[in-house]
């Protein structure tokens, strides 16, 4: 008997339609986008997956290429997975009392070297970068490996989603910006 591949559940919001369509929805189905469920909320098309595959990152790009053989006018904007996360997030994600995880932040507890907050730091709700704290989280032993590697592919699946979405909108800004830092 062949063990089954692990299922991975995500959600692809895409960008480019705004009308759930028969012919939208049989152009997803017969491109392999049969594992997800088609949907619209506040004027954006949103894709659910259930999808099988060796690994969440693995899952993920088949659904993009999937989306991108169907030949809809649409791109793949973002993996709706949020990677600024408050306090209360991280208590959440790793289950955890937030008074903990701030005991963690201001290093009463734990080894010390918690990240500094990615943003908001001057209006008091301060927000950490997620694959920044698993990483923290891993090297101390407080999540697995593999919750790690699922932050980081996403991470980096939505940073070059997010190139690929302002190169089409502003070809000439990005490569000039992308010139000057590279």
């Amino acid at each position: 008997m062949t063990e089954r591949e692990p299922e991975f559940d995500f959600t692809l919001l895409l960008d480019g339609v705004d009308t759930i369509t028969p012919s939208l929805e049989d152009s997803l189905f017969q491109a392999g986008c049969d594992d997800a469920t088609i949907s619209l909320r506040f004027g954006r098309i949103y894709l659910t997956f259930s999808r099988s595959a060796p690994s969440l990152k693995d899952a993920i790009l088949s659904a993009i290429k999937s989306v991108r053989d169907s030949g809809i006018p649409a791109t793949v904007l973002r993996v709706d997975t949020c990677e600024l996360v408050t306090q209360a997030d991280i208590a959440r994600r790793i289950d955890r009392s937030r008074q903990l995880v701030n005991q963690y932040i201001n290093g009463s507890r734990g080894p010390g070297g918690f990240p500094a907050p990615a943003c908001n730091i001057t209006d008091g709700a301060l927000l950490w970068n997620w694959c920044e704290v698993a990483h923290w989280l891993w090297e101390n032993n407080f999540i697995k490996k593999s919750d790690l590697k699922d932050a980081q592919d996403l991470t980096i699946i939505n940073s070059v989603l997010e190139l690929e979405h302002q190169r089409q909108r502003s070809p000439d800004l990005t490569k000039e910006i992308i010139t000057a830092l590279c």
